[in-house]
């Protein structure tokens, strides 16, 4: 088996929850306040190490009280911290949350993980049969050179470029599998999209994406399930249906629950299948890392399997 080896942020979430969102200018009343560890980093890691993979975590905490809460909590998970370092520069990643109906909105003060460099990734030694993972919450040449490592390495890399920034095109022949949602390709394709767009347009827009044919391109598409782009043809993963509470850490759910299945061996197709079945169960708790489900919770969703549900050709 491989390892899940995640380059990403660390953050305190400091979750508010209100019966609607605030509009520009106004102030709401809130009816609880939380404090959860995240970051997309953390996040992946916890997902993937909770579902049965060896994971390391390469990233930068503060030395406050938020960066030792975050390394005790991430230790437990099972999460290898050997290549996390503790920096006096910078107060640790902070995202304020604001959770309404199930939807969030989400501030990120990055902190320490803005300080993470490209010799911060070169510390961790990859090898043929690992899935390196990384985001766009920590900066763009650590995460050009921890891809270039693994390519070099054979490892499989993962992209979710999250939160949509402009980037060098470049980074995507480094990328085998990008994971990113429709807002996202969106920005990234300056295309016009929304929630309800049907898969042809979805289709359309991964189509225009600088990546090569032969890569993998997924799109998470929240209760509507998944839309791949597989050796070129579309494969298309239906949504479950449950009742969300918090959509905070489903993206990460999923990806970190793609990184686990393929370093363990499944098929891309298998891995999609059992990343969507994750990430539903994600969204009916509070939380981003402390949501994330375990081996067990996902093989128990998959014997509750509905009648007629399956996985779309």
């Amino acid at each position: 088996m491989g390892r899940v080896v995640v380059a990403g942020s660390i953050n305190m979430d400091v979750v508010a929850a209100a019966s609607r969102h605030p509009r520009v200018g106004e102030t709401v009343a809130g009816h609880a306040v939380h404090y959860f560890p995240g970051g997309k980093g953390a996040n992946q890691a916890v997902a993937a190490a909770k579902l049965g993979a060896p994971t390391t975590l390469i990233g930068r905490l503060g030395t406050d009280a938020f960066g030792g809460e975050l390394r005790a909590f991430l230790v437990a998970q099972g999460v290898d911290l050997t290549h996390v370092q503790d920096t006096s520069e910078a107060h640790t990643g902070t995202a304020v949350v604001t959770i309404a109906n199930a939807d969030n909105t989400i501030v990120v003060v990055p902190g320490a993980n803005a300080l993470v460099t490209a010799s911060d990734v070169a510390a961790a030694g990859l090898a043929k049969g690992d899935v390196a993972v990384s985001q766009f919450e920590i900066p763009l040449p650590a995460i050009s050179a921890f891809f270039a490592r693994a390519r070099a390495t054979g490892a499989t890399t993962i992209l979710n470029p999250a939160p949509a920034i402009e980037f060098d095109a470049a980074m995507l022949d480094l990328v085998d599998i990008l994971i990113l949602n429709e807002t996202e390709l969106g920005l990234l394709t300056k295309t016009e999209l929304h929630d309800g767009d049907d898969h042809a347009r979805l289709i359309k827009a991964a189509h225009s994406l600088p990546i090569g044919r032969d890569k993998i391109v997924c799109v998470t598409l929240g209760k509507r399930g998944v839309l791949a782009l597989v050796q070129d043809e579309p494969l298309i993963v239906a949504g479950r249906a449950v009742e969300a509470v918090d959509t905070t850490g489903a993206g990460d759910c999923f990806v970190g629950a793609v990184a686990a299945q393929l370093a363990g061996g499944s098929s891309i197709t298998d891995a999609l299948d059992y990343a969507n079945a994750a990430a539903s169960i994600c969204v009916q708790r509070m939380g981003a890392a402390p949501s994330m489900p375990t081996a067990e919770e996902v093989s128990a969703a998959f014997s509750a399997r509905r009648p007629g549900e399956r996985r779309d050709p």
